[in-house]
């Protein structure tokens, strides 16, 4: 028999967040090693790292792994109880679960089935679950990840591979590892895809759930190729957010504004390795270069207790382990010394990645970066070929159900040099429902690089691709249907086809829509300035100028001088100096109480001291320079 663990956490970590007025509890539970079926690797990880991140968000947790029938319900009740009292209570579940006529049953460590008739008294249901959930009139999340294959080898009544869909009353959201009817992955590193998903976007600061989803089902169908798509249902009646911290910046932005300020050549590299074609490796590199004490020689580091808490911060949310080195290096006995060493244990070294691991982060396409993996330009990937072929042949061996590797083990080939061995790898990803492999077939024939010049091909390779998912290929698609040059125009569909790539998490697709909302092609002229507002939080950062521009002259929505500066000053942090290009080198392109408000609020960050006029100068230069190069401020902002 498995030895089984029950957790009880119950202990909140103090100062997590700003107090929050709603009662949190979860119940988290992993099932690995069972008795009579194939283990899985992930769950007990999945549970237990997911519970540290729910107890950093303020949830009371319930952790169980590795649970026998009895224990499970005995949790799953002791957690009812309790849920009764909450505004908000989740479930999670991780190991083996299947479907029978209907019914979606979640298998415990110890269950014996040898028939349909053993089911009922073997298994865990969902509806055990909900019963208990039911007793709360709050939110009710549960996330499932264990849309897996039935484990036992018997016949059972409408068995169907994966969980079925389940209604539910008002203040439920149901979150599947993959759609309804279809099989979820374990994972090739410490956490299933799903799990990894989620862990890597709880942290972002006033997320609501809807955006959080979005958001892991782009980076699911990324690391499996489409292979893999999260779903969800929701009959929410109010909007949730797991951080209710107030929106701050990119991950990228903040980790720029951390290296900028501790001027630390590790932390400078770690940029430019996580984010090779990121707004500030120019910064970096003159740094590094020895241009660096110039660079940032005027910052005004802030206090110590505050630079601790925003590194921790920033490290928390990422899960980037060398940060969570850097912070117990900086801060031994700092306030989160115990939260960073426990949520350090739960990230695995570099050196300790697996093949996948390793095939990922060499060869992954930036077109299909995740928040863990940015992707590597081709000429990266040129320089690294002989490693990234020999990662992604080993992952493509112990992971042969992924069609994925395959496809990365195609680009990298290409970039050694072999494109007609490429163009093989590619079709055979490809025929087996690899999205970045019928994109790239398809860029190969729109070209004539090693295929025939068949731009027919290219367009089926496309519609197939966005069919499953490929928000390049609707973008394409798109293009080519606003052009009208290979096919006739069709700029309903073309429309279309953006809108659908744009809620699926494409920052340039939202970024175009509102371009084409500006300029009265689709929609309203006041949209433009929420699609240039959600593609520049999505990565879009010409977005932020945008926004600004409208805002500034009152174009489609109101002028509003303050809101324009926040934008100016959004965009100033994570661009690449195009905005205060824009406001040093052309002035007279802004009005004058826009720029007073862009004085005004780096007055109210510390870094502006001279007269609010509007008027440029060099204090206003060096204030704008400051406040990129590690002084970034949320709290300094109007919106």
């Amino acid at each position: 028999m498995p030895v089984r663990v029950l957790v009880f956490a119950f202990c909140l970590i103090a100062g997590a967040l700003p107090a929050l007025a709603e009662r949190r509890v979860a119940l988290v539970v992993g099932n690995s090693n069972y008795a009579d079926v194939t283990s899985l690797d992930n769950p007990i990880n999945d549970a237990s790292d997911l519970a540290i991140a729910l107890e950093g968000l303020g949830f009371e947790v319930f952790l169980g792994t590795d649970l026998a029938r009895d224990e499970m319900l005995s949790l799953a009740e002791s957690f009812g109880a309790t849920a009764a009292e909450a505004d908000v209570s989740l479930f999670f579940y991780a190991g083996h679960g299947f479907q029978s006529d209907g019914v979606n049953y979640l298998v415990p460590v110890d269950a014996r089935i040898n028939s349909g008739a053993d089911v009922p008294d073997q298994t865990v249901t969902m509806g055990d679950i909900i019963s208990r959930m039911e007793r709360s009139d709050g939110l009710r999340l549960i996330f499932l990840d264990a849309c897996r294959d039935n484990p036992f080898d018997i016949d059972l009544p409408d068995a169907s591979d994966g969980l079925a869909r389940v209604g539910s009353a008002a203040d439920f959201l149901f979150a599947y590892a993959t759609q309804p009817d279809n099989v979820a992955y374990d994972g090739t590193g410490r956490n299933s895809f799903f799990t990894e998903a989620l862990l890597s976007h709880i942290y972002t600061p006033g997320q609501d759930i809807s955006d959080l989803m979005i958001n892991v089902r782009k980076d699911v169908i990324a690391a499996t190729g489409g292979r893999q798509i999260p779903w969800d249902n929701s009959s929410l009646t109010r909007q949730f957010r797991f951080d209710t911290s107030p929106a701050t910046a990119s991950e990228e932005t903040l980790l720029w504004q951390v290296a900028a300020n501790a001027r630390d050549p590790a932390l400078m590299q770690l940029y430019v390795d996580r984010y090779p074609q990121g707004a500030h490796v120019g910064d970096v590199m003159a740094f590094l270069g020895g241009a660096g004490e110039s660079a940032t020689r005027n910052l005004s580091a802030p206090d110590s207790d505050e630079q601790a808490e925003r590194l921790w911060k920033l490290a928390q949310r990422s899960r980037m382990r060398p940060l969570l080195e850097f912070y117990l290096e900086q801060y031994p006995d700092g306030a989160r010394a115990g939260q960073a060493q426990r949520l350090l244990q739960s990230i695995p070294r570099a050196e300790d990645s697996t093949p996948g691991g390793i095939c990922e982060r060499l060869a992954t396409h930036p077109r299909d970066s995740t928040a863990r993996i940015t992707g590597v330009p081709f000429s990266q990937l040129q320089r690294n070929a002989v490693g990234a072929i020999q990662a992604c042949s080993a992952a493509a061996a112990q992971s042969p159900e992924l069609p994925h590797y395959v496809a990365l083990l195609a680009r990298a080939t290409i970039a050694a040099g072999d494109i007609e061995r490429a163009v093989t790898l590619y079709r055979q990803a490809a025929e087996r429902g690899d999205l970045r492999a019928m994109v790239s077939l398809a860029q190969l024939h729109e070209s004539g690089t090693g295929l025939p010049q068949d731009m027919n091909r290219a367009l089926e390779l496309y519609e197939r691709a966005a069919e499953g998912g490929s928000l390049d290929a609707m973008i394409n698609l798109a293009v080519t249907l606003f052009e009208g040059r290979v096919v006739a125009r069709d700029n309903a569909r073309a429309l279309s086809l953006l809108q659908q790539a744009a809620e699926g998490g494409s920052a340039k697709a939202t970024f175009n829509l509102g371009v084409l909302a500006q300029d009265g092609v689709f929609g309203e002229p006041a949209q433009a300035l929420d699609y240039f507002r959600r593609a520049a939080q999505e990565g879009e950062h010409q977005g932020w100028l945008a926004a600004a521009i409208l805002l500034d002259e009152g174009r489609g929505v109101a002028a509003d001088p303050a809101r324009a500066a926040s934008m100016l000053l959004r965009g100033a942090a994570a661009d690449d100096g195009t905005v205060i290009a824009q406001l040093t080198g052309a002035p007279d392109q802004w009005s004058r109480e826009t720029l007073r408000s862009v004085q005004a609020q780096l007055a109210a960050a510390g870094f502006y001291d001279a007269a609010i006029d509007g008027l440029a100068g060099p204090g206003f230069t060096a204030a704008l320079e400051r406040w990129r190069n590690g002084g970034f401020d949320a709290a300094a902002l109007v919106d």
